[in-house]
């Protein structure tokens, strides 16, 4: 069960985020947050994690720093939630922001070192980190069939670059834990957006 700690997460992540829509468009972001925490909650009933809690505040808090890490930084996350959140959110930040404008390294060397580095994540981490990727993925195909090939402009690189990501998430997904219980979703999904990249 979920108790205060949950509820202390979920308001930090309100706080964090309020100002924040997913990428042009209206939803709030902590539709994202609260989505992704859901997946990893549903999933535990196939795998079933000691410390599912924490790995629920940490699909919460993921982008905590890599978006808001000028209000808040992985020491003051270890101190309110422990170490299994702060190494979560670590491990699922493809980029530490400690100031408001700071700029982050160019999209495809970020891309090419989160991907590389998920063989050596925990299991917690993965989790996580394969929520996020499944959520994305359904929102941009749930777009897609709003809004069609219009979709892939909201995002800063090409489609087929965009696809490349996916597909090789997928592909070190599967290597670093065959049994995820996410995967045949993850994968499924990532095939439906080859078949729009590549639609006539």
């Amino acid at each position: 069960m979920l108790g205060e700690k949950f509820d202390d997460a979920l308001k930090l992540a309100s706080d964090l985020h309020r100002e924040q829509t997913r990428k042009e468009t209206p939803v709030p972001y902590m539709a994202h947050l609260m989505a992704v925490a859901g997946i990893v909650l549903e999933a535990n009933a196939y795998h079933q994690f000691d410390d599912i809690e924490d790995i629920a505040i940490g699909a919460l808090l993921h982008d905590a720093i890599e978006d808001q890490g000028h209000k808040i930084n992985l020491k003051e996350i270890r101190e309110k939630f422990g170490d299994t959140v702060h190494n979560i959110v670590e491990d699922c930040s493809d980029a530490i922001i400690e100031e408001k404008n700071q700029k982050k390294a160019p999209w495809r060397e970020r891309k090419e070192a989160y991907i590389a580095k998920i063989k050596n994540k925990s299991y917690e981490t993965i989790i996580v980190s394969c929520a996020d990727k499944l959520h994305n993925a359904r929102s941009i195909m749930f777009d897609y069939d709003k809004i069609g090939d219009a979709i892939w402009d909201r995002f800063t690189a090409p489609k087929e670059e965009t696809l490349w990501y996916y597909e090789s998430l997928c592909e070190s997904f599967t290597a670093a834990w065959p049994e995820n219980p996410l995967l045949p979703d993850f994968k499924a999904v990532v095939e439906r957006m080859r078949k729009a990249v590549y639609a006539a």
